[in-house]
């Protein structure tokens, strides 16, 4: 398909096109050379134009119900008159490369809601469970006038921090009766999260989930205060029975009411753009290592070297980085 010019880009996203708002992300999603330089400028001319959406990252475990709750919490924002996008990032095939795409199919309903946007991406090689251009396409939506952004991670438990830098407030989904709540829970992940919700709470699992609750309320009264003065609530909540989901909206807007009063909402917005600005720099390096004249051959000796045991890893990779190192 023919690429737009960068005006006719920016032109149908501010109008609210949804099909140029998909050739744009796949525009910046884009590994191709040729692609770079327009697609800056549609993120330059797009710029003054985001920033004022509220932007939440959602994570658990495989089987949380992430999707099924996503689908529940959106209905209840596009019946409020938000309009709202999903970047529902798919787990990728490290084997293939590929990855299943299938959010839409998870999400039908919502998918069906002319007020609400579903965008799946493969997280490629990242960790973290955030696609390469998660935070670009997260504005090219906020410039095309989307009230919410919900950002869906894989959910693998590496380096969450990545989705946490990018966005207001950072849910946390757990199950309760999955074995010991509290043991398998890092707590680096526990201490980032905003809120915690325990999903599935309908049937013979409210007990179980009030219980879980408990425990985790005195497990979060454990932690420092955040310096944002913030008390992160756990909630239990039932995407089925649509129970919960008012209250923790409640609980998003109480948050994004107090950061913005005490001026911590601009503060995070400003060191999210200088951790874009510094991993989008560690990308750069990585890709231009690789692509220096003779690498893959380099590498290649390198790896065999490593394999038969005639070089420690740390020795080969100091050695291809060079000198400098």
């Amino acid at each position: 398909m023919q690429r737009l010019t960068p005006d006719q880009y920016v032109d149908g996203i501010l109008a609210g096109d949804r099909l140029i708002l998909s050739r744009a992300i796949t525009l910046v999603e884009s590994s191709l050379e040729s692609d770079q330089v327009p697609a800056l400028q549609v993120l330059e001319r797009i710029m003054a134009q985001t920033g004022r959406s509220v932007r939440i990252g959602i994570t658990g475990v495989p089987g949380v119900g992430k999707s099924t709750f996503i689908e529940t919490f959106g209905k209840h924002l596009t019946g409020l008159g938000k309009k709202v996008a999903v970047l529902a990032i798919d787990p990728s095939s490290r084997r293939s490369g590929g990855s299943i795409l299938g959010d839409k199919t998870r999400m039908e309903t919502l998918s069906m809601d002319p007020s609400a946007y579903i965008r799946p991406s493969p997280a490629g090689g990242t960790l973290g469970g955030v696609a390469n251009r998660t935070r670009e396409t997260l504005l090219l939506c906020e410039a095309a006038g989307f009230d919410v952004i919900l950002i869906e991670t894989v959910g693998v438990g590496q380096s969450e921090t990545l989705v946490h830098s990018m966005v207001d407030f950072f849910l946390l989904l757990m199950l309760a009766g999955a074995g010991d709540e509290l043991q398998g829970m890092k707590r680096g992940i526990m201490e980032m999260a905003d809120a915690i919700v325990i999903t599935k709470a309908d049937g013979a699992n409210t007990a179980p989930a009030d219980q879980a609750k408990g425990l985790y309320q005195n497990a979060l009264h454990l932690f420092p205060p955040a310096p944002t003065g913030w008390v992160s609530p756990v909630l239990t909540c039932s995407a089925l029975e649509n129970r919960g989901i008012v209250e923790l909206w409640q609980v998003i807007t109480d948050h994004q009411s107090l950061l913005t009063r005490n001026g911590f909402h601009d503060r995070i917005r400003q060191e999210q753009n200088l951790e874009w600005m510094h991993s989008t720099i560690r990308r750069h390096l990585e890709s231009r290592f690789y692509h220096l004249p003779g690498m893959n051959e380099k590498i290649g000796a390198a790896e065999e070297a490593v394999r038969n045991g005639h070089l420690l890893p740390l020795q080969a990779a100091l050695q291809l980085l060079g000198p400098t190192a």
